[in-house]
This record gives structure tokens, C-alpha cells and sequence, in this order.
């Protein structure tokens, strides 16, 4: 049984809104943040990637970029953020091209998370939790909502199809051509859409797990260590966290390719005579057909793979072409076995295409280049419903939301 939230959020005037509303912070780097931003002095970008406003090469995790970051919030608050006057529940549209899905957005539990009712599939980072933990600590908000998925309920449905008639609070395409609406709901709403999640079992974190685990470290630290919060009086404290969650029948995976930058010690022709021990090999299109095919690019020319030995497909994690790709090629041919450390290997997320991993690889840059068949959504919760992790970068969620348009004080 899941617990939503109303909160009083902190958002922009809707005049501001699609200036104010960037990128993840995790999507971008500092460099192209800041080209993000150039001209732009409400991106919020200034706040969720402070170090672009230090000179370039500046570490990004000193003090100075959290105490940079906290100035410039504050900064937004007082020319174009505004608090709610009540707590609320929102619904918030992604559309790009034929694409839509349609999200709750409040704040979870955070006890949920750590209890597994909000259940998770990829391991973190220390050093990235600690950066979003100082970062919500220093700005006193999550500032990014988490990206949840749950087993698509009627109920839910019936509810965003009548609050998402009236007039939205925020609608706009950004300049990557996705469209992002909010819809502020009313009392009567508000309450029936948490009387709905209540019968949901189970949430997955889909995309944002860096977040999640942030915002229960912060919640910790400030408890611990009795640092004073913001209180707006509603039950909304920094005992949850910010999300969205969207039905699992409208969320999109996009493939997270590989490109590798050598051989391994092999010769093209030693690579190609070990892959062909391992697969079956033709030639074939950029994008995979269907699950398990792999489609390799390599001097110039796509090739189908499909392995001479199939994985067990009682095994959620095995079965899956990330998996097989490790563990037939990547691992025995490449030598790469651990490719969140390996150098080697670099990943393209779906978003780019294949055209991007074959410039890469026709530019030199890589010798080779893997396009994998998209994970499924039901993929990722049989993993998650084990208690297992899903193999690193194995799936990419698009269209992404944007930072800055609902945040929760904390």
C-alpha cells in the first residue's frame, strides 16, 4: 500500500515557467550545462549545476558550488518562485511527437522506500549521493522530482482523465521538442487520488535512484543532526521525497547503447572470429528487431547477433540482452568486466540513435558499437520484485522531466 502526499509546492509563475525549467542535472554535463543556460539567468540549471557559474575546470563539489547554488535559489524565490497557499497533487503531461504519459506528482514516503513498498533496481554511488545529499541540504529543497512507475490502475485513469480537462498551471514545449503540462487538482481531486494510490502495492523507481537515496540521507542527517527545516504545515516534511509516478503502460525505455574504444589485444579479423564463436552473425539493421538480437557496427557495416547460446529465461537478469552482451562478449572477447570503472566502454543513450554510435565508431573515437533492443517495463519490475539490481545502464527513460517546476521544501 502506497502513501501520497499533498505538499505546498514551490513553483514558478507560469509566465517563468519554461525559462526557469531545465534539464536533470544528471544529463548534462557541466560544460553543456552551461551552454544550457548561456543568456538565460532563470535556468534553473544556475541551481542544480551552480559550478557553471564558476570558472571552468572549478571542482564541482566544493563548498563553493553549494553555497553558490543556495545564493542563486534564493535569488529565484525572491524574483520568480512562489509557494503554494494549501497543500496540493498534481498531474503532470509529457508529450513529444506521438509519445504522452501522465504522471501523479506529491511527495512519497520515505519509510516506504527504505521498507521496500517503493522498490528500487540499481545500486548508487556514493559519491553522487553525497553531492545531492549537500545539495538539499544547502538549498533546504528537493529540487528534482524522482521518476516512478506502478501497475497502471483504473481508477488512477479515470481521475487524470477529469483533472486534466480544466485549464493547466504550467504548458509548454521545451527546446528539445517535449511538451510538459501541469495541472494543479482540486480538494475533491486531491483526496480521491490518494484514496486510489492507497491501493496500489507496490511503486518502482524507474529513473532517479541518486534522488531517492539523497533524500532519505538528508532526512537522516537533518534528524541527527537537528538542523532546523523549513516548515510550510503540512505533512509533507523532509520525511518524503518528490516524485512523479506514471502508469507502466505509458512509459517509454529507450535503448542505452555501448560503444567500446578498442579490441582488446585482438586484431578486427581475431574480433570478428570470436564473436562468430559466440553468435550467430549476418548482416542487419541498426536497430534490433526484436528481444534477443544484438546489432553490432563495426568497420563500416551492421551486423545482427543472436547467440549460439540462448540465456535462461527464468532468470530476469540473465535473460536480458545487456546481460548477454556482458556475458558472451563484452566480458570473454573485450575483457571488460566491470563497465562501471572500465574506460573503455562508453554508453549512448537512446535518445541520440544509432547515427550517433556510428559517427563515433566512423570517427575513430570507437571500434566497435552495440544497439541494444529496448528493456521492458515489466523487465524492470520482475528484477526490482527479486530484490536485484538491474546491469548498469541498461535503460534510458525518455521524455525526460524537468527541475525546477514543482519543488518541495524541506
Amino acid at each position: 500500500m502506497a502513501t501520497l502526499h499533498p505538499f505546498r509546492a514551490l513553483r514558478p509563475k507560469p509566465t517563468d515557467a519554461a525559462l526557469i525549467a531545465a534539464v536533470p542535472y544528471d544529463v548534462v554535463s557541466s560544460d553543456e550545462a552551461r551552454a544550457l543556460s548561456d543568456g538565460n539567468p532563470l535556468s534553473f540549471l544556475r541551481v542544480s549545476r551552480a559550478e557553471i557559474e564558476l570558472p571552468p575546470g572549478a571542482d564541482p563539489y566544493s563548498d563553493a558550488v553549494y553555497q553558490r547554488a543556495a545564493r542563486n535559489f534564493d535569488s529565484l524565490k525572491k524574483s520568480s518562485l512562489v509557494v503554494e497557499d494549501e497543500p496540493a497533487l498534481y498531474f503532470y503531461r509529457l508529450r513529444r511527437g506521438d509519445h504522452e504519459q501522465t504522471g501523479i506528482a506529491g511527495c512519497f514516503s520515505i519509510d516506504e522506500y527504505e521498507h521496500g513498498v517503493i522498490k528500487k533496481h540499481e545500486r548508487t554511488r556514493r559519491d553522487k549521493e553525497d553531492d545531492r545529499t549537500r545539495h538539499m541540504l544547502a538549498v533546504g529543497a528537493q529540487t528534482g522530482p524522482v521518476f516512478l512507475t506502478y501497475r497502471a490502475s483504473a481508477d488512477i485513469d479515470r481521475i487524470a482523465t477529469r483533472a486534466t480537462e480544466g485549464k493547466p498551471l504550467f504548458d509548454f514545449e521545451a527546446t528539445d521538442g517535449v511538451r510538459h503540462t501541469i495541472w494543479r487538482l482540486d480538494l475533491v481531486d486531491g483526496n480521491r487520488l490518494v484514496e486510489a494510490v492507497r491501493a496500489v502495492p507496490t511503486l518502482y523507481i524507474a529513473d532517479g535512484h541518486h534522488r531517492a537515496a539523497s533524500a532519505a540521507r538528508a532526512h537522516s542527517e537533518r534528524r541527527d543532526r537537528r538542523l532546523p527545516g523549513t516548515s510550510l504545515g503540512d505533512v509533507a516534511d523532509a520525511s518524503t521525497f518528490l516524485a512523479v509516478a506514471f502508469p507502466d503502460d505509458e512509459v517509454q525505455i529507450l535503448p542505452y547503447n555501448r560503444i567500446v574504444r578498442d579490441f582488446g589485444g585482438l586484431s578486427a579479423e581475431g574480433f570478428r572470429r570470436a564473436v562468430g564463436e559466440r553468435f550467430e552473425m549476418e548482416a542487419g539493421p541498426a536497430a534490433p528487431a526484436c528481444r534477443g538480437q544484438i546489432s553490432m557496427y563495426v568497420e563500416g557495416r551492421w551486423h545482427t547477433l543472436r547467440p549460439r547460446v540462448g540465456p535462461d529465461r527464468a532468470d530476469p537478469i540473465a535473460s536480458l540482452d545487456v546481460s548477454v552482451l556482458q556475458d558472451q562478449l563484452l566480458a570473454p572477447v573485450l575483457k571488460i568486466t566491470d563497465v562501471r570503472t572500465d574506460k573503455r566502454i562508453d554508453f549512448v543513450g537512446g535518445a541520440r540513435g544509432t547515427t550517433e554510435i556510428e559517427r563515433l565508431v566512423d570517427s575513430g573515437k570507437a571500434v566497435v558499437a552495440f544497439s541494444l533492443y529496448p528493456v521492458r517495463v515489466a523487465d524492470l519490475m520482475a528484477v526490482s520484485d527479486a530484490d536485484a539490481i538491474m546491469p548498469p545502464k541498461s535503460t534510458w527513460f525518455e521524455p525526460k522531466l524537468r527541475d525546477g517546476l514543482l519543488i518541495h521544501l524541506i
